[in-house]
């Protein structure tokens, strides 16, 4: 059967639309993808979400301490689901005056029979007052391996930036501890193979 002068025009529009289709469905998976590492900077960049920055801040050498100003800073532990781990604050909340270095350490125990390596991932709600959160040591800041049974005491070292905004007078500072066992067990395997 042979294509009559009509159906070819016909044929080249339908071709065209499709390959139209199948770009655009490519560009929308590939921005799928990014969208979720742009959407994590920008929250750390603004402090959206409650995130907060994930590096070591300086310390603040010669920072006055306001006196005048008592902030209230709660903190708020939690395991992801089906890892039986004990994870807490030694206290569940402290006041500190902005520009004061405070220490806080948190406990946990690997109440499993194997090897874990887990990770503590933090935010701040409000999510305004992760901007004026400075951690100059956290055990958030890297993977915590932990032998089966063992007990170990994170100290997160810390201080409010004496511009947090006068309104905000406590705020929470939750962790969500993660296994990654199984994805550093990947990474270590691929890594010798190479």
């Amino acid at each position: 059967m042979s294509e009559t002068p009509e159906q070819k025009p016909q044929r080249q529009d339908n071709s065209r639309v499709i390959t139209r289709l199948l770009g655009s469905v490519i560009i929308m998976f590939a921005f799928g993808f990014a969208l979720v590492p742009l959407y994590e900077k920008f929250c750390e960049i603004t402090g959206f979400n409650g995130r907060t920055s994930n590096t070591a801040a300086t310390a603040n050498y010669g920072m006055e301490v306001d006196q005048t100003r008592v902030v209230t800073v709660e903190f708020h532990t939690r395991v992801s689901r089906g890892i039986p781990w004990e994870f807490q604050p030694e206290v569940r909340s402290i006041r500190v005056h902005p520009g004061e270095v405070k220490v806080v350490n948190f406990y946990v125990e690997n109440r499993t029979g194997k090897d874990v390596v887990a990770q503590a991932l933090p935010s701040v709600s409000p999510g305004e007052a992760s901007l004026y959160l400075n951690k100059t040591e956290c055990f958030c800041f890297e993977q915590q391996p932990l032998a089966a049974g063992e007990r170990a005491v994170m100290p997160m070292q810390f201080y409010l930036d004496p511009d947090l905004p006068a309104h905000i007078h406590r705020f929470t500072l939750s962790y969500m501890m993660y296994d990654l066992t199984d994805q550093v067990r990947v990474t270590t395997t691929a890594s010798r193979s190479e």
